[in-house]
């Protein structure tokens, strides 16, 4: 029986999902409100949650732009496109490959664990702890 291969993803493209599912969701939330225009307070809230939703995926891809711009541009070892990376462990924009700019975590097995706060602190201290 052959082994599932595990599918990874980009964080960009991760938050990007995110904003464009909260777009949809604002437009359905909307369209709700036309549904029940008999009803004004259900329609006015409908239509306020709507917006609510299209305003915060602008604040998210707002945000994912500066992150973006503050990302590592790479050129992917296996497809040889070009991709960002954000953290320690990132996978391939186009390809889904992991991949990583740390020489430490090189072999390992890619686990999005690696880009926590806590992890760096518990590197760092077994690093001091070796010296």
């Amino acid at each position: 029986m052959a082994e599932q291969q595990l599918v990874y993803s980009s964080k960009i493209n991760k938050i990007r999902s995110f904003a464009l599912i909260l777009i949809f969701a604002g437009i359905l939330l909307m369209y709700g409100g036309i549904l029940s225009k008999k009803i004004g307070w259900l329609m006015l809230t409908f239509f306020i949650l709507g917006v609510i939703f299209v305003l915060l995926s602008c604040v998210v891809y707002l945000w994912i732009g500066t992150l973006s711009m503050k990302a590592v541009p790479i050129i992917c070892p296996n497809c040889e496109k070009p991709t960002k990376m954000l953290g320690r462990v990132d996978a391939c924009m186009h390809c889904k490959q992991p991949l990583t700019l740390d020489k430490d975590l090189e072999g390992k097995e890619f686990d999005e664990k690696y880009n926590t706060r806590r992890y760096k602190r518990e590197a760092a201290k077994k690093n001091s702890d070796e010296k």
